[in-house]
């Protein structure tokens, strides 16, 4: 369930950003939200990993983690009007 919540946290983080970016911004929107959503799963994976769980069994879904909103920044900064 934390996985889902965090997924869904950064998507509407990152619709919320690029709906407010200009288009000719999106880009340095979405490189930007990279930055500091890697923080963020570094962050969660730390806590992953300080409740007992190891590198192994926390990288996969952290990757997930990071994949799925990153993903979507590029999309819609590749979307932008007027490009």
């Amino acid at each position: 369930m934390r996985t889902l919540i965090f997924i869904v946290v950064g998507l509407l983080v990152v619709g919320f950003a690029m709906w407010l970016a200009k288009p000719a911004r999106r880009r340095a929107v979405a490189v930007f939200f990279s930055l500091g959503w890697l923080l963020a799963v570094l962050w969660n994976l730390c806590t992953g990993m300080s409740h007992g769980y190891s590198l192994q069994e926390e990288l996969p879904i952290q990757l997930l983690i990071f994949a799925v909103p990153v993903a979507a920044a590029a999309w819609l900064a590749m979307k932008a009007p007027g490009r």
